[in-house]
């Protein structure tokens, strides 16, 4: 089971039977707002409340990749474009649509919907 609290650390409880252990996996410093699994569970998107969105590889435990940052206003809410799982999606709260390719973090395609977006 993995757990973020509002001081942007991301934890591990490893629960097997009636005991369980909880593992530090990274810490941002910046309060995370959602995680988000990719399908076949290899990376972890990590949304911040500040803007950026960061990657995290369970299986290869260590440091979270930055992948998008945003200045003009912060990201609501990302996933992952499936089949493949090599590119993921983003919206911002001032309306943009922004596709991203996962390994370097670069903004492949970007669309403004002309509105600010909330979610409800």
């Amino acid at each position: 089971l993995y757990f973020s609290a509002q001081d942007g650390i991301l934890l591990l409880y490893d629960i097997k039977d009636l005991q369980y252990e909880m593992k530090l996996c990274v810490d941002i410093s910046q309060p995370i707002s959602s995680l988000i699994f990719s399908p076949d569970y290899t990376f972890l998107l990590l949304v911040t409340e500040q803007g950026p969105v960061y990657s995290y590889k369970p299986a290869h435990s260590g440091e979270a990749v930055k992948l998008l940052d945003t200045c003009s206003s912060c990201f609501l809410a990302a996933d992952f474009l499936i089949p493949e799982e090599k590119y993921c999606v983003s919206v911002t709260t001032s309306g943009e649509v922004q596709v991203w390719f996962l390994e370097d973090g670069t903004c492949l395609s970007t669309l403004s919907l002309g509105t600010e977006v909330h979610i409800s």
